[in-house]
């Protein structure tokens, strides 16, 4: 077995494999870019190595610095987790040329599968039946129009080097044909250097369907059986399950037979997935992910088995752990991805901080593998995925079951992402009935994400107005707010209160009327509140008692209850004049948001209040001002620059004070 490790990769996958290497008594190295610096994995290591800039093209895909880095730090092997150089064969070849072992498959093996259209050929003389479709050399824009009339409309243009659901587009009518050839050539040569592309049957409300496959180099392949990952959105998964239900054990065993088959016509050894689009009982290649998926996770928990742990001893030269014959499917798991994401505007990536970050500790039912924790950034340059959230259960039902709880137990505050999203997806009943197709999310659109999706109900501006009015943001207690505000006053007196509060974009004035415990809401609701303890607050509101998780940052709550995940901004100028401004002539955003204008110029003279950048957050503008008198030294944004929580905007040196 190999004594030290590096781990050509960041985030969730980094953690995952250093975790493994860790049981297995192998030393880690990780690598990171300027911004990961401080990252999770970077923490986690035995050891940790700088290899460039932010962008991905200056620091995990540079193949060279990664293979040297691994040379000076005494690395016998490279694990390239997955995306970046994962499938990259000439990274592979270069790792082999260098005495080190690239912990995946051959470089030929590859090279056979990196291009759509050379794996169809390759898959169809093995017997795995591939969809019926255009796959040839010649590209001209008026040859593949035809090609598409003679396969029949609706068709799907797919860039042969693609993935991901880049340079892949459905052509449903044969006069947009040639606009949407454009559109996948120009996409697919931007994002992989290559504008060939091919032609398939589209099939309608199909499911995608894959197998985990794993062979060594004594010429052993197994199955770990399938899994179902037909839920997406862009042509990316969400939720993915195993086994994949409503299918008869015949399927089961041709189709894995078939993934086996593929693996063994290209000599594969390592983990792969062979992934299928399926139709009633027919299913067809779609293509082979020569490295460990992301959604492996379903299959470590129906099997048993750790498939990093598979993967680091087949590279050492090991057989198998096991044989076809001894590797036993037990109960279903799901795995839902936590994005950072904004589901209503069509799934919008989010960059900031992530001030608050709670979960579940791991047991037999439950898993969440991350490589965030509370304090740590979501980068522009990468994937925006937090968390994979993992059930087991030892039915389908039950599995679902232990992931709405796993949801209803995860608390994530600073940016907005898909969990209300993945909750609805578990509560809907066609889901849960297993009636799941590729067209699942845009089928249910309006289930999933209805018109007050994200926006904030009488219940949350209740319990947002007794959290800010009550101050239980600064009670120390926790339970009483009068511990901590010298103007509430007990008995008959009456206080009345003003706020704004934002959700979404929109403006909520807030009149209350203040009888201790108990507040009026003018024109909403009636509120009292019963109990606020360890961030989960307990209030009778219009007499129906509710009881939500609240996290708070500064200014901002994040509401938790029944599923739903609000985000709340206090929008009150009169009680923070200074956003931003720490007094210090040190100027950082607030919040994660846009500038939108920069009034400030190096080389002004400005007072204590003064409005230097105008920000939008929450589709609010917000103005950030001076924090001290002083002398504008640097302005360090420029307009539309999206910035996250905390970046230094502008620096003041601040005048003396003379009186």
């Amino acid at each position: 077995m190999f004594k030290k490790i590096l781990i050509a990769n960041r985030g969730e996958i980094a953690c995952r494999v250093i975790k493994t290497a860790r049981k297995m008594g192998v030393q880690s190295v990780a690598v990171y870019s300027n911004v990961d610096r401080r990252a999770m994995h970077v923490r986690m290591a035995d050891e940790a190595v700088c290899i460039g800039g932010a962008a991905s093209i200056d620091s995990y895909l540079k193949g060279d610095v990664i293979i040297k880095a691994a040379i000076d730090c005494g690395a016998q092997a490279i694990h390239p987790g997955y995306g970046f150089l994962s499938e990259n064969a000439e990274f592979a070849r270069a790792c082999s040329d260098a005495g080190i072992v690239f912990i995946g498959p051959s470089p030929d093996s590859i090279s056979a599968m990196g291009l759509k259209d050379c794996a169809k050929d390759i898959m169809s003389k093995a017997g795995v039946p591939v969809v019926p479709g255009y796959q040839g050399d010649e590209q001209d824009n008026e040859f593949l129009s035809r090609q598409a009339g003679e396969i029949g409309y609706p068709v799907l243009i797919k860039a042969v080097a693609g993935g991901g659901g880049k340079g892949m587009r459905l052509v449903e009518k044969a006069q947009d044909f040639d606009e949407l050839l454009e559109t996948c050539r120009s996409e697919a040569l931007a994002a992989f250097g290559n504008d060939h592309v091919l032609i398939e049957k589209y099939l309608t409300q199909p499911r995608h369907i894959e197998v985990q496959i794993f062979g060594d180099r004594h010429g052993n392949v197994v199955y770990l059986f399938e899994r179902d990952c037909s839920l997406q959105r862009r042509h990316q998964k969400v939720v993915e399950e195993a086994p994949a239900p409503n299918i008869s054990d015949e399927f089961r065993n041709n189709i894995c037979s078939a993934a086996v088959r593929a693996a063994k016509a290209i000599d594969y050894q390592g983990a792969g997935t062979v992934e299928f689009i399926v139709q009633g009982d027919v299913f067809y290649f779609m293509e082979m992910n020569t490295r460990l998926q992301v959604e492996h996770p379903v299959t470590e928990m129906i099997t048993g088995q750790d498939l990093v742990e598979w993967q680091l001893r087949v590279a050492a030269g090991e057989a198998l752990p096991l044989a076809q014959d001894d590797i036993v499917m037990n109960g279903h798991a799901f795995e839902s991805r936590l994005y950072a994401e904004d589901p209503s505007q069509d799934f919008l990536p989010q960059i900031g901080r992530v001030h608050q970050f709670d979960f579940p500790d791991q047991s037999r039912y439950m898993r969440v593998d991350t490589g965030v924790e509370a304090g740590d950034a979501v980068s522009i340059h990468y994937d925006p995925m937090v968390a994979k959230l993992i059930s087991w259960g030892e039915d389908r039902a039950q599995a679902a079951q232990n992931m709405a709880d796993l949801l209803g137990r995860t608390y994530m505050m600073g940016l907005l992402s898909n969990q209300e999203f993945i909750s609805n997806v578990f509560n809907h009943d066609a889901f849960l009935n297993a009636n799941i197709d590729t067209g699942f999310i845009e089928c249910y659109e309006q289930d999933l994400m209805p018109e007050r999706y994200g926006r904030a109900d009488d219940n949350d501006i209740a319990l947002a107005s007794l959290f800010y009015i009550l101050g239980l943001n600064r009670s120390n207690s926790g339970k009483n707010p009068w511990d901590t505000h010298d103007n509430w006053r007990a008995g008959r007196d009456v206080l009345r209160r003003h706020i704004k509060l934002v959700s979404k974009g929109k403006i909520i004035e807030v009149s209350a009327l203040c009888y201790g415990m108990r507040l009026d809401l003018q024109g909403i609701v009636d509120t009292t509140l019963i109990s606020y303890s360890d961030n989960v607050i307990t209030a009778l509101i219009d007499d129906v008692e509710v009881c939500a998780k609240i996290l708070s940052y500064r200014d901002a709550i994040t509401i938790f209850y029944n599923g739903r995940v609000v985000d709340i901004h206090l929008f009150a100028p009169e009680i923070d004049d200074d956003h931003g401004g720490a007094g210090d002539g040190r100027i950082v955003a607030p919040m994660p948001g846009k500038v939108v204008q920069v009034i400030a110029v190096a080389g002004d003279v400005v007072k204590k209040g003064d409005p230097l950048i105008m920000m939008e957050s929450m589709k609010v503008q917000i103005p950030i001002v001076a924090g001290c008198d002083g002398v504008i030294n640097e302005v360090l944004v420029e307009e539309n620059a999206q910035v996250s929580d905390g970046t230094l905007l502008v620096e003041i040196t601040q005048q003396e004070d003379r009186s």
